[in-house]
């Protein structure tokens, strides 16, 4: 992965795609870490995180993090997520976000030298291409390390870099949770208590 301390970067973040694909690699993303590592690369311009958020919950457990970022200094895109019924009968949300992501890359191909996109759709391809055809570099992070891979092939050669999310997760990765324990009243007893109730 090639970064000039010079290049005017800007990274274009997919959050359904990337939580995924973190999710496969068995870590979850800190977003502070991330914001510091990309601004030691070069000249970052600016950070966009994309996701589409249900507007008619009274919680929705992405809410906190899109908070967060967007008070951190991340430039938030969201948009209400779209209820439906799976063939299950299962309620789900979708929320595609690629028209918004492409809109702002091919926008802001006009003022930054590299553009970082955090996502494997294969649909971003064509946008790659195009600005490519601008001038300018294009990476690519996602992860062929998954099973399954959960990065385009097609997405993955037109890009100019690409850097698999799992050579990031040192980097960026949040420190692995312990599982907590569940309280167990037998193991608050005393040696004595434990001893008396092992003898019946």
């Amino acid at each position: 992965m090639t970064f000039y301390p010079t290049e005017r970067l800007a990274l274009f973040i997919d959050g359904a795609n990337l939580y995924s694909a973190a999710k496969a690699l068995g870590f979850d993303i800190d977003y502070r870490k991330l914001l510091d590592e990309f601004k030691k690369r070069g000249l970052l311009v600016r950070a966009y995180y994309y996701t589409a958020i249900a507007e008619n919950d009274d919680y929705s457990p992405i809410r906190p993090l899109v908070d967060w970022l967007d008070y951190n200094g991340f430039t938030l895109v969201t948009k209400p997520a779209r209820e439906y019924t799976d063939s299950q009968g299962r309620k789900r949300w979708r929320g595609d976000m690629d028209i918004e992501i492409a809109v702002d890359m091919l926008q802001m191909a006009d003022t930054v030298d590299h553009l970082l996109l955090f996502s494997g759709d294969g649909d971003f391809r064509a946008l790659v291409e195009a600005v490519q055809r601008k001038g300018r570099r294009v990476t690519v992070v996602s992860t062929m390390k998954s099973q399954p891979p959960m990065t385009s092939d097609d997405l993955r050669r037109q890009a100019d870099n690409f850097v698999d999310l799992a050579d990031l997760g040192n980097i960026i990765g949040r420190p692995q949770r312990a599982p907590q324990q569940r309280y167990n009243a037998a193991d608050a007893r005393t040696p004595a208590e434990r001893e008396a109730e092992d003898e019946y």
